[in-house]
């Protein structure tokens, strides 16, 4: 079993219905899992009675009123039921069973990540109707994108490797590269299931900027953009037939990205591609 744990935006309008779908999905395709669901936001008591699972209200924020994601994952790693545990954007679909994907990995401790497949969908899912993952996976071939590296919208890991997280706000830069690299910074290995685990995200409008002062302060509290890693910089590849070395030229510029040197040529980079976005 897992315990997912996810920190929502209001359950209302387009984003609420992609957010019930989500958590639909989850529990769809991990029977008898737990979800932890963080914040009172609008809609989410309703939510809670409607979908059954489990509902922490309150939530530390920072000074620009977004909960804390660093908040969320000590609390998940004290009242979580399983030891598996499952960070997940709300607005994420998954398509397969996570826990059958990692009997394929043979280390005590790992990370699993994976890039996600950006679609423009907006309906609500029919979970009795058993061909709704077919439907879902063939619309995500036909019209949708493979996300870039940078985009991370899952982990699963045990509890034992929950870290102490600096306050990092939810849904802002920073977080989740930093947590990649607190992984790799630890000799633990890191895991793309992309290959076998298909994640779509529904895509909408975004709320936020790269470049406010939010996201720039988020940056700072990671320790800058040196102290980054993405779905590229991962140890294995996960397939079929088990976990494989990355291609030649994708090692090539992970073992860079551990060179400080390298780092410092790749936060310059980000500060150019940010400034014109």
């Amino acid at each position: 079993m897992v315990t997912f744990f996810t920190i929502p935006k209001p359950f209302e309008g387009v984003i609420g219905t992609a957010q019930k779908n989500s958590i639909k999905s989850w529990l769809t395709v991990h029977p008898g899992s737990e979800v932890i669901v963080f914040g009172n936001e609008k809609g989410a008591v309703e939510t809670t009675n409607e979908l059954g699972f489990r509902h922490v209200k309150e939530i530390r924020r920072n000074k620009f009123g977004t909960p804390l994601v660093s908040e969320a994952f000590q609390i998940a790693r004290n009242i979580a039921k399983h030891d598996h545990l499952v960070f997940m954007n709300t607005d994420i679909i998954l398509l397969n069973n996570l826990l059958e994907a990692a009997k394929l990995i043979q280390y005590p401790n790992y990370l699993m990540v994976g890039r996600r497949t950006d679609l423009d969908f907006k309906e609500e899912i029919d979970f009795t109707n058993p061909s709704w993952k077919e439907m879902l996976i063939g619309r995500a071939m036909k019209e949708g994108e493979l996300h870039g590296f940078s985009g991370i919208d899952y982990f699963l890991f045990s509890k034992s490797l929950a870290p102490e997280m600096p306050p990092f706000p939810v849904g802002r830069p920073g977080w989740d590269s930093w947590f990649i690299y607190y992984i790799r910074s630890r000799k633990i290995p890191v895991i793309d299931a992309t290959e076998i685990i298909t994640a779509v995200h529904q895509n909408h409008p975004w709320t936020w900027s790269p470049t406010d002062p939010e996201s720039l302060k988020s940056v700072e509290i990671a320790g800058g953009l040196t102290n980054m890693s993405t779905i590229r910089d991962a140890d294995f590849v996960l397939t079929s037939d088990g976990l494989m070395r990355p291609p030649l030229i994708r090692r090539v510029w992970s073992n860079l990205s551990g060179l400080y040197a390298w780092r410092l040529i790749l936060a310059l980079k980000r500060r150019i591609q940010r400034a014109f976005a």
